[in-house]
């Protein structure tokens, strides 16, 4: 133990001195929370309960309604588009400063963000193909595949709003927001067709995207405009389920009529603005938290391998409930029906198995992320390569997390 904590320490020094003084570390946190807020959601409302042999899908928030206020507190992608949001403009107003193009910043941006999807497709591919060959039921494999699939829909939606960043950057949220609001009136007022809704997939993520845009522009220097987001979109949210006939719960929950995340609906866009104020005004706590180097080790760790963590913590619930199945009982929080207080006891108890088979993913896996932000061998001229050569006889030690850090 005394060893391990020398080399934490030792490692969180190494990320404290390598990062740059003037890098805005409540970013990177708010990051973090937001990808630990969506993995924690998953493993508390998804459940996969054994059946014949199988495994089909349901959630404790269709069995206990009572608990979608837990869906406020884990639903936290419209702080991941916030931060989207500012790091893209950002990134590509500086991008333009120093005389670079849209084409070689967004092939840069697009590339971090889906380098490591084609891991996880490969592998999926054929476990499911195995699965199925093995005598698996198609129901079964079809839940596992659907469980893995589901979020790639919001890195589609995230790379086609960074893509669309110079013009993300020119709109305040007032616009998407408009347009979301009329797709309900139209959809739920008038009795218009059910597609028109998938339109506020953009203009729903659209909102908390141009958000960020806006705070990149300083537009949230002063805490009035973040508590006015707080205070009105909490109004706003909460009219909207008391007398709007909007569902409580913000992530969507099997069987019902009317889901607020797919396709996002009116409610859900007044949540995600109420939530970014909450975000944009614990930015001072949360520099005061991260200026401690343990702390921001942490998150830069976290933040080092988001994409991984997100495409992977659903495998690495499926692969501890599959492993379960060995079991001759039904292990309770695992297989049973979430339908009882006890459920989200047990629940709790194997979020920790949870964590330890993502650890093994992200130690098998990370790489698939890690790679894009090696740099590239430079082209200098040929008399400066072999002025160079002879320093290469030196062995240069591997990019750590402490190298890796300032080009998060």
């Amino acid at each position: 133990m005394v060893e391990f904590r020398a080399r934490w320490s030792a490692l969180a020094a190494g990320i404290e001195a390598a990062t740059p003084a003037e890098r805005d570390r409540t970013v990177d946190a708010l990051r973090a929370l937001a990808i630990l807020g969506v993995v924690l959601g998953h493993w508390l409302v998804t459940a996969l309960t054994a059946r014949d042999g199988g495994l089909s899908t349901t959630s404790p928030l269709e069995h206990m309604p009572w608990l979608a206020p837990v869906s406020w507190m884990f639903q936290t992608l419209s702080v991941f588009f916030l931060v989207g949001g500012h790091v893209a403009a950002r990134g590509y107003t500086s991008a333009r400063e120093r005389g670079g193009s849209y084409g070689a910043w967004v092939g840069q941006r697009l590339g971090r963000l889906f380098r490591p999807v084609a891991a996880v497709l490969l592998l999926w591919g054929v476990v499911a193909g195995g699965m199925l060959i093995g005598g698996a039921e198609f129901d079964t494999v079809r839940s596992l595949v659907k469980l893995v699939l589901s979020p790639l829909w919001f890195l589609l939606v995230f790379a086609a709003l960074t893509a669309a960043t110079p013009l993300a950057a020119r709109i305040g949220p007032l616009w998407p927001l408009a347009v979301v609001a009329a797709v309900d009136v139209w959809r739920f007022g008038l009795e218009g067709p059910e597609w028109i809704g998938w339109v506020n997939v953009a203009a729903g993520w659209l909102v908390p995207f141009t958000l960020g845009a806006a705070w990149s522009r300083g537009a949230f220097a002063r805490r009035a405009p973040a508590l006015l987001l707080l205070g009105g979109g909490a109004a706003a949210t909460a009219a909207l389920i008391l007398w709007g006939g909007y569902p409580a719960s913000m992530v969507g929950v099997p069987g019902a009529a009317i889901s607020n995340l797919n396709p996002p609906t009116l409610a859900a866009a007044a949540f995600g603005l109420a939530q970014c104020g909450l975000a944009l005004l614990v930015r001072e706590p949360l520099a005061r938290a991260v200026r401690r180097p343990t702390a921001w080790a942490r998150v830069a760790l976290v933040n080092l391998s988001a994409m991984t963590v997100f495409l992977w913590h659903q495998t690495a619930m499926m692969a501890v409930t599959a492993l379960g199945l060995l079991v001759s009982a039904e292990l309770p929080g695992l297989h049973t029906v979430p339908d009882s207080v006890g459920w989200i006891a047990a629940r709790l108890l194997w979020l920790p198995v949870f964590t330890a088979a993502l650890m093994v993913c992200w130690a098998a896996f990370r790489t698939h992320e890690q790679a894009g932000r090696r740099p590239k061998p430079s082209r200098a001229p040929r008399t400066v390569a072999v002025g160079a050569a002879a320093r290469t006889a030196v062995p240069r030690p591997r990019r750590g997390p402490a190298q890796e850090i300032t080009r998060v």
